[in-house]
């Protein structure tokens, strides 16, 4: 059984950046792939972008690439959301997951453990 919590969160103005930490305890956490999702109000949860604990290669939603980057610390067995760039269109709760693929996917129905979520606002 995977725990994981995010924090980081917060309200920022267009352009500017955050950093969302997701710290994991229990289990082989650096045997998991670990994501990013969001979701907007209305909105399906949507893939952010994964870090793959096989390789430590990343990979991003195309909304995302080149703004965002996703990171990890297995010896702190905490994962990053770098976000730069802000736009109004990516306020959302985020949330950090978790997945025996040896790959991060899009699909949250690959996805066993979840944590409870951040906001994130971006003001224009």
């Amino acid at each position: 059984q995977v725990q994981l919590v995010e924090s980081g969160g917060g309200l920022v103005q267009a352009g500017g950046s955050l950093r969302l930490s997701c710290a994991a305890s229990g289990g082989t956490v650096r045997s998991y792939s670990l994501g990013w999702f969001r979701q907007a109000p209305g909105k399906e949860r949507e893939f952010v972008g994964g870090i793959a604990w096989s390789d430590g290669r990343s990979n991003y939603a195309d909304s995302v690439k080149g703004r965002f980057t996703v990171s990890r610390d297995n010896a702190k067995n905490t994962v990053y959301l770098q976000m730069n760039s802000l736009k109004p269109d990516d306020t959302a709760v985020y949330y950090c997951t978790a997945t025996l693929h040896p790959y991060p996917t899009g699909r949250t129905v690959d996805y066993a453990y979840w944590g409870q979520g951040t906001q994130v606002t971006v003001s224009s």
